[in-house]
């Protein structure tokens, strides 16, 4: 919690990495539902970021196309990219890159 709080104080971005949220997880007995609340609180905004950019005129990345995304399903999407790139992330690298590249890939643009 510490972090999070550190974060939102701080003038820089602040990224969790994967090492961090593994350690959040097991902080405390709902360490588990920090964790949740962060991987949903990354996805609504990888969604917000993709979003934005359609309003200035940036393509999109992210494309629902009618698809639910609800926030319950930001665990499984994070864990179903880790196991499809296993050995690809390294413990350093922040949750969002793996959200980013779930997102994209599950909710892809073309076709």
């Amino acid at each position: 919690m510490a972090i999070l709080v550190g974060c939102s104080l701080a003038t820089s971005v602040c990224a969790m990495s994967l090492r961090e949220l593994r350690t959040l997880e097991k902080s405390s007995k709902q360490g588990e539902h920090y964790a949740n609340y962060y991987l949903v609180g990354v996805m609504e905004g990888v969604l917000e970021a993709n979003a934005y950019g359609v309003r200035n005129g940036v393509a999109p990345k992210v494309c629902l196309n009618g698809r639910r995304l609800e926030p319950r399903l930001a665990r499984s999407l994070y864990e179903t990219e880790l196991k499809r790139n296993e050995g690809s992330y390294e413990a350093d690298m922040p949750v969002q890159l793996v959200l980013v590249n779930a997102l994209t890939t599950v909710y892809s643009c073309s076709g």
